[in-house]
């Protein structure tokens, strides 16, 4: 171990220390998300908030302004995107360029991170020219010396009383057994399991209708909105890692941050055991990044085995193609990493420092609360598939789902959950007619809408055209809630397009169906300033979705191809073209 590495934190306290400058790093997200690192604790707000204060008062004040080019502010912005979204890197390439407008001096180029692809991989190679970059500004001498630091130090504590022990709650000791709203993402709502049923006929998937019972929890939601879940690690993966790092997984300890300074004492609640810290707190199952090897290259006894980890973490061509074969292209976790490399036995501490923590799952809510109030509604496919290396991996949340049944006489199975408020809405007034496109479970939020469609036309309200184009496999198959939505079709409520991919010789999907109703798509949007919506696959089929509607506006609507462009940004400025899609 032989370098020094800062954290952008630590090197920009450094840096002001040592010549009083403005020094901003700010790593930022796709659309309306950012996360600055303020330059020192003297400017006092944190995050976006801070940095759009920031901008709207130097762009604004001229004495501000004024100050901030007089001391040659500096900068250096890493945005974080995915390309398969519209607006990749928008927020970071304002920031640079704005804060460039405003006077600032740049220390580096800007570096745009692709999640679509190798996030880590843009960031190290963008990394391995930037901190020479600031070396050399500001004459800061390198060592050539790599030494990797350990972020938190081990404290065991055997004495702890079991009362103060953190036993998977999120923030508050005890918040799971003493519940008191408001519930959020800190505070989750212990919510019993009421139903648990398989939606799928045959074909040997699973998918999954479970109802959420919410009463008495104060919280609320509409169709759109979505579903957090605090799911648990299999215990399987648990032991054998414990096993592997040679742990007593009933040890209590802490890890203490040893900066200080941070307002980050614990990387999770502690304290805790190790089984909790796995089981709880810890996402055992993702594909560990390139900086996790590195750190468990130095716990190989075999050579071989420390020059292979180090090889993949490097930055040359070959070492990130063995990178995206041995791990990311066989889908091998912390665990199978660690069966495969006999000689690399790091201890269990360090796993938990390196390990990222284990986050809410978010599904698409399926139902209507002005139907069901006191309950939620989730449709979620069991993940579970087969690597190249011949072992079965599963989802961490669906997993643990599909042991949530609910059984006769037995208390029912409880789940953390909180509400996660969505833009993605029904139009205010129930005579606008909307199209949805939603294959697959991306059906979940368009049963929500068609439930309160109904509801209101029931309530005596105009309600304008409902149309759902779904598709999946076969429909003996995975044509889920078949019963219920050909009882709205039956009912005049909503007009329903099919797809069954697999059902003849050649592929038919959603986006044909949508090829050959142009003239129907066109009156809907064009004529009557209808809504459009589509939920699932953001990679390909959004994106065909999308690239249909252009064509539909382009030769129905006699646009050009900009103004078919700019009239798609319209409608999404309107909330009349709205996507609720993952990659």
């Amino acid at each position: 171990m032989a370098t020094r590495w800062w954290n952008s934190a630590q090197l920009a306290k450094r840096l002001l220390t040592r010549q009083g400058s403005t020094y901003c790093i700010a790593p930022s997200a796709t659309h309306h998300e950012i996360w600055p690192i303020p330059p020192s604790s003297r400017v006092g707000a944190r995050k976006w908030n801070w940095l759009r204060w920031f901008l709207k008062r130097i762009g604004q004040d001229p004495k501000a302004s004024g100050r901030f080019r007089r001391k040659r502010s500096l900068i250096e912005v890493f945005g974080l995107g995915n390309k398969t979204y519209e607006h990749y890197n928008k927020v970071g390439i304002y920031v640079d360029k704005r804060l460039e407008e405003l006077g600032a001096n740049r220390v580096f180029e800007l570096g745009l991170g692709d999640d679509d692809a190798n996030i880590e991989d843009d960031f190290i190679t963008w990394k391995d020219k930037f901190w020479p970059a600031v070396c050399d500004h500001f004459g800061i001498e390198s060592s050539g010396e790599e030494v990797l630091m350990r972020q938190y130090r081990l404290l065991e504590q055997p004495e702890t009383p079991t009362e103060r022990l953190y036993t998977g709650e999120v923030a508050r000791l005890h918040s799971l057994q003493t519940q008191r709203p408001p519930f959020d993402a800190k505070n989750p709502f212990l919510a019993p399991i009421k139903v648990n049923r398989e939606l799928h006929k045959a074909g040997g998937r699973s998918c999954m209708h479970i109802e959420f019972d919410i009463e008495g929890s104060k919280m609320r939601y509409e169709a759109g909105d979505h579903l957090a879940m605090y799911p648990v690690n299999d215990q399987d993966l648990v032991l054998r890692l414990g096993k592997l790092c040679n742990a007593d997984l009933d040890t209590v300890f802490s890890l203490i941050n040893t900066d200080t300074d941070s307002s980050k004492k614990h990387p999770f609640p502690c304290p805790t055991t190790y089984r909790t810290a796995l089981t709880h707190y810890l996402e055992i199952t993702a594909l560990p990044r390139t900086h996790i090897l590195k750190e468990l290259a130095e716990y190989c006894s075999e050579e071989k085995d420390k020059e292979f980890l180090r090889f993949m973490c490097s930055t040359n061509p070959e070492g990130k193609a063995k990178y995206q074969e041995w791990v990311q292209d066989s889908c091998r976790n912390i665990v199978h990493v660690l069966e495969d490399l006999p000689s690399c036995r790091p201890p269990i501490d360090h796993i938990c420092e390196l390990l990222p923590r284990l986050q809410p799952r978010y599904y698409s809510i399926s139902s209507s609360s002005k139907l069901y109030p006191t309950t939620v509604h989730v449709t979620a496919v069991l993940v579970k598939y087969e690597t190249k290396t011949g072992r079965v991996n599963h989802g961490v949340a669906t997993t643990f789902l599909s042991q949530k049944h609910p059984l006769d006489g037995e208390p029912l199975p409880r789940v953390p959950i909180f509400i996660r408020k969505s833009q993605f809405r029904l139009p205010a007034k129930t005579e606008t007619p909307v199209i949805m496109v939603g294959p697959g479970t991306g059906l979940a939020p368009f049963r929500g809408f068609i439930q309160e469609r109904d509801f209101n036309k029931k309530d005596g309200k105009e309600v304008g055209q409902t149309i759902l184009y779904f598709g999946c496999r076969k429909r003996s198959e995975d044509y889920i809630y078949e019963e219920e939505l050909e009882d709205y079709v039956q009912r005049g409520i909503m007009k329903l397009r099919t797809a069954f991919s697999r059902d003849q010789a050649h592929k038919v999907y959603v986006t044909h169906l949508l090829e050959e109703d142009m003239d129907l798509l066109w009156n809907v949007i064009g004529e009557n300033k209808g809504h459009f919506y589509i939920c699932g696959d953001a990679k390909n089929m959004a994106t065909d979705v999308r690239n249909i509607l252009l064509k539909v506006l382009q030769t129905k609507g006699s646009m050009s191809e900009s103004e078919a462009i700019q009239y798609i940004k319209k409608m999404e400025a309107q909330k009349r073209y709205s996507a609720d899609v993952w990659s």
